[in-house]
Parts: structure tokens; sequence; C-alpha cells
């Protein structure tokens, strides 16, 4: 437990202020669902960059990462690098084709309405099988989000861990219910900044600017640290296990709630950039992260029970009361950054393409914005029930989610945008196979099924799309007509 005293509690009573604040004043400007599930499409570069970060990291980033590191030292450039291509290649790769297709095709709000558009399922299969596994996964990566608050308010108040999960999720659904994806990506531009100056001030701090003397430290506490092709045993780390941590980079292509923030964005050029804006970001946060754990293992004597508590111990040792209540507070910001995301892509999912697609096709905005305001309310007390054992791992539930939205969606998305030969079947095979295999290959272990399982998820996912595409009739020429007009609106959105 950290020393509660004043000084911490009034940042963070004075922190949540200002995101609940920030989520009435976007309540005063979300007049209609559009608003509610994408901001009316006005973010410019550095909101949408920083709340694409910010919503994409969460808790994990500051406890996660900073454990894995204090782990396993600097095996953990594997995990951290993986991620910083993928941030790279998703913004390369699917921003612009994904905003514009998705304005193409009747202007999509969601990512389900945008699969189901594009290949003019008028089943609306893929529609609700898309929200099926947007709700599923995202109940495992929300609940992620809860454990880490839970840890946060546990060790800064003395709380016990279930009444701290319970704040923590009153503290995200507050804002979320109100604002919409405006609040969301407010707060979460504030957010990214906290994050990012937090993780680097904390090692800069706790080593006073001098690194130098931070590898032989690490070497006389074990030289195994300090080898990025060995794990802290000693044995070199197998192919299966370089893999896994580098394939956490093919989960990008798949997560709705980063792609929400390109459809989100106001034009094309902006995202020019915000790529770069997220990518730099990225990078920043990652290294400090990794600092944090790799500078814990000097500052704290003895193993961790829990090391994903590493980054809150280091700033409760290091720093005046009053800046340990800012710095903890980007634990909390953080949490809440993607945690709101998720909640607002998954009450989307019930209200756009559940509620309106199979129960009221006539809903008007006013009634689809409440049913998602209820949805939020729904997914987070689903997403508390999950998260009140104290024994689960943040970085083990954001792997699980993180796997399955990556092999269900990944390959979809990808081949959606750029092979018109794609069918309906096709990306019908392709989600129900990616996240089919996520599911079955996830409790297997030993040897090839110690793969990290988004990777086999997505290889299988790409075979099944192309064999399902080519084994079906070619495209309808409305549908090939609309790619047309996607890849003339490419041009003409530059």
């Amino acid at each position: 437990m950290i020393e509660n005293n004043f000084a911490i509690t009034s940042v963070f009573i004075a922190y949540l202020l200002v995101m609940l604040f920030i989520g009435w004043y976007a309540y005063q400007r979300t007049k209609n669902s559009a608003d509610y599930f994408l901001g009316g499409r006005t973010l410019g570069p550095w909101p949408a960059a920083l709340s694409a970060g910010a919503s994409d990291m969460s808790g994990w980033l500051l406890l996660g990462l900073p454990g894995y590191a204090y782990a396993a030292g600097i095996e953990s450039l594997w995990l951290a690098g993986g991620l910083l291509l993928g941030t790279w290649a998703n913004w390369y790769i699917c921003a612009k084709r994904l905003r514009t297709f998705s304005i193409t095709t009747d202007d999509a709000l969601t990512l389900p309405e945008y699969i189901s558009r594009r290949f003019q399922d008028n089943s609306k299969i893929l529609q609700t099988m898309a929200a099926f596994f947007i709700l599923m996964f995202f109940l495992f990566y929300t609940s992620s989000g809860l454990v880490a608050g839970g840890k946060l308010f546990e060790t800064v108040f003395g709380l016990d861990y279930h009444y701290a999960v319970v704040i923590g999720t009153v503290c995200v659904v507050s804002y979320t219910l109100f604002g919409g994806f405006l609040a969301v990506a407010w707060t979460d531009l504030v957010q990214g900044l906290l994050m990012s100056a937090a993780l680097l001030v904390v090692p800069l701090a706790a080593m006073q600017g001098d690194f130098s003397q931070l590898s032989v430290d690490l070497y006389q506490i074990n030289p195994e640290l300090l080898t990025l092709w060995n794990g802290i045993d000693g044995q070199p780390l197998s192919w299966i296990a370089i893999v896994s941590l580098l394939a956490w980079g093919l989960g990008y292509f798949g997560q709705p709630h980063i792609l929400a923030r390109f459809n989100a964005t106001r034009s094309n050029k902006d995202l020019v950039a915000a790529r770069r804006i997220a990518v730099i970001w990225t990078a920043l946060s990652m290294c400090g992260a990794v600092l944090v754990g790799l500078v814990g293992l000097i500052y704290v004597q003895g193993e961790l029970v829990d090391g994903e508590k590493i980054f809150m111990i280091l700033v409760n040792t290091i720093f005046h009361p009053l800046m340990a209540g800012v710095l903890l507070a980007a634990i909390l910001a953080a949490i809440m950054s993607t945690a709101d995301s998720q909640l607002l892509v998954s009450s989307s999912a019930l209200a756009e393409d559940f509620y309106k697609q199979l129960i009221r096709p006539q809903a008007s905005s006013a009634e689809i914005m409440l049913v998602g305001r209820l949805g939020v309310i729904f997914l987070s007390l689903l997403a508390l029930y999950l998260a009140m054992t104290p024994e689960s791992s943040v970085l083990g539930l954001v792997s699980y989610a993180w796997a399955g939205f990556g092999a269900a969606f990944g390959p979809v998305l990808i081949l959606s945008l750029y092979w018109k030969r794609m069918t309906r079947n096709g990306a019908l095979a392709g989600m129900l196979v990616g996240g089919v295999s996520v599911l079955i290959w996830k409790p297997l272990t030993g040897g090839i099924f110690d793969l990290y399982e988004i990777v086999p998820g997505i290889i299988f996912a790409s075979i099944a799309i192309v064999v399902a595409s080519l084994m079906s009739a070619k495209p309808s020429q409305k549908v090939l007509d609309q790619y047309a007009t996607y890849e003339k609106n490419l041009i003409e959105f530059d």
C-alpha cells in the first residue's frame, strides 16, 4: 500500500473532475448517433493519433509492459518492437483506405457496418457475426482495464481489491456514458500526453539522467537480463517465443477501437501527420515502459509478488506525494483511455449492429444513442464481473482479446481494402475461422501450441478468405462498381 495522504487524493479528484468536464462539454456537441459513435468525423491529427495510441496501450503500458521488463529484462524489447512496427504498419496500410471506403459504403459508422456494406450483405449475417466477436473479446479487454484500475486503487489507497475495481469502473463509465466519441477522443489526447510524460519522467528521475550505470547494475543482478536472445535462465529463446512476442504487432489490423480513429479523422491528408505523431508517441512510450521495469530491478530489493505494480512502487519511492499523485494519475489515464473506447465500440455494436439491424430497423438516431448508453452500463457490469478475480493478469487478459480481434478482423479488413475479388463468403469464412482458431488454440500447450494464438489465427483466416472467395461466384457488378468508386475516392480525397 502506498501511504494515503491528502496530496495524492487531491490530485486524483482534480484529474477526475477535468475528465468529467471534458465529457460534459462533449455532451453539448453530441447531437446524433454519428456524433456519439464517431465524433462526426472531425478529429485533427493530434487527437486522432494520441487517441488511437492511448486507447490502444491501456493500463498494460504502465503495468503490464513494465512488469514484463521487470521479470524478463531486455527480452521485453521483442514485444515492444513488434508493437511499434505494428503501429506504423496499421496507419500506413489501413488508415487512408479504411476511412475512404467507410465513407464510400454509405458512411458506415462501425467496423461491422463497413464489412457488411463492403460486400452488400443483405442477410446481415456478416454484421451480426462481427458484432458478436466484438462484444465477446471486448469483455476480456475491458475487464483487463478494470483489473488494472483495481490494482491502482488497491495499491494507492489500500482499498479492498473488489471495492477498488468498482470505483475504477464508475470513473470510466461516468464520462463515456454521456460524451460519447468526442469525450473519449478529447480525454485520450490529454491522457496520452500524461502517459508518455510519466513513463519518461520516472526512469529519468530514478537514474538522475545518468543511465551509464544501468547496464552494470543489471549485469550484477543477472547477466541474462541484458541479452536479447536468451531468457533470464540463460537458455536461448526459441523461435516460438520470439515470433510470439513480435506477433503482437499483427493484432493492430483488427482492433475496432483503434480503427475507429482512422474513420473519425477529418481528412485523408491529416492521416499522414497523425501517423508520424502516433509512431513517435508509441516509440517514446515503449522505451519509457521498458526502462521503468529495468530501473525497478535496481531500486526494488527482492522480488515483487506482482511485478505489474513496479511503476507505482517506483513513483512512491522517488517522488514527493504531490508529484506522485500526478504520475499515478497517468495509470488511471491509461486505464480510462482504453476502457472508455472499448465500451463505446461495444455499445455501438450493440446499438447499431444488433438493435438497429435485427430488432428495430426504423429506430431514430436519438433512440440508438439511448440504446448505446444503456449498452455502456450493461457491458461495464459484465466486464466488472470478469474483473473480480484479484489474481487476474492485465497482460494475460489483453493478450487473449488482442489475438481474438487480430485474427477475426485483421485479414478480413486488409483483403477487403486491397482485393476486389474478395466475396461475402470469403469474409464470413475468414472472420469465423480466425475467431474460432484463437478460441481453440488458446488452451492448448506444448510444442507448436505454445505459439501465440494470433499467428495461427491470422494464417488460417487468410487461407479461408482466399479459398472461400475463389470458390464463390465473382462479386456482383454492383459490388465491383462500388469498389471502383472507392478507388476513385482514394485519389479525390487526397
